[in-house]
C-alpha cells in the first residue's frame, strides 16, 4: 500500500521518528479500535467528543442525532481532529523522568461530509457489523423513521498520521544500576462472558 501525502502541518513533529504514513499501519490502527475522540471549535470553545466509529475504506464514519450540536456544526464544512489510541504497556523506568506508555495512535484532519439518504442504510450496516461480525444480518434493521433521526458523516483520510511506541524503558546510563525494578506491564483489550438479556414478561 502507498503512504498517504499528508501536509506538512499534520505530519508528526514531536519525536517523529514513531511516526508513519502508510495506509497498511493506519487502517491496522483504525480497524483494532472502536472509541474515536473528536475535537471541533465551537462559539464556547473547543469541544472533544468520544464517538463510536468505522473505517469506510478511505474514510472514518461516525454518527450521531441529526439534531445534535456535533451534527449541525460539523455539516456545514466545520474541520475536526479525529483521534484514536490504543494503550499496549507501562513503561516503568528505573527514574521517574523516564517513565512512559507504549501506544499505537492515528490522528486525522479534514473537514466531514455528510453520507447521503441513499448511501444511509449502507454505513449504518457497517456499525452494526462493527459491533459483532454477523450481527447485521441478525438484528432489525433501521426504518424510515430512525433512518431519518439519524445522520452520518464521513471524514476522507487525507492528513493523517500514525504514532506508535514500543519497547521497554530508556533510562539514562548513570541509572541502569540502581536497585529499582523497570520493565513493562502490557495492556490490552479483553471481551468477557455475554450477558443475555431477558426479554419482560408481557403485562396481564
Amino acid at each position: 500500500m502507498s503512504d498517504y501525502q499528508t501536509s506538512e502541518p499534520f505530519r508528526v513533529r514531536q519525536a517523529p521518528k514513531r511516526a508513519a504514513y502508510d495506509r497498511e499501519t493506519v487502517h491496522a490502527i483504525l480497524d483494532a479500535g472502536y472509541v474515536a475522540h473528536v475535537a471541533f471549535a465551537t462559539e464556547a470553545g473547543p469541544v472533544a467528543l468520544p464517538m463510536f466509529y468505522v473505517r469506510d475504506g478511505e474514510s472514518v464514519l461516525v454518527h450521531g442525532s441529526r439534531k445534535s450540536r456535533f451534527v449541525r456544526l460539523l455539516s456545514v464544512g466545520q474541520p475536526v481532529c479525529l483521534t484514536v489510541t490504543h494503550m499496549d504497556g507501562l513503561v516503568l523506568a528505573r527514574s521517574a523522568f523516564h517513565h512512559s506508555m507504549n501506544y499505537r495512535s492515528v490522528m486525522a484532519h479534514g473537514v466531514p461530509e455528510m453520507v447521503t439518504e441513499a448511501e444511509k442504510p449502507h454505513a449504518l450496516d457497517l456499525f452494526t457489523r462493527r459491533v459483532r461480525e454477523g450481527r447485521a444480518q441478525e438484528a432489525r434493521p433501521a426504518n424510515a423513521q430512525e433512518l431519518k433521526a439519524t445522520a452520518v458523516l464521513r471524514l476522507p483520510l487525507i492528513d493523517v498520521a500514525a504514532k506508535a511506541r514500543t519497547g521497554g524503558p530508556l533510562d539514562d546510563p548513570e541509572d541502569m544500576d540502581l536497585p529499582v525494578w523497570a520493565g513493562v506491564i502490557p495492556m490490552q483489550l479483553t471481551f468477557g462472558e455475554p450477558v443475555r438479556d431477558i426479554a419482560p414478561m408481557p403485562a396481564e
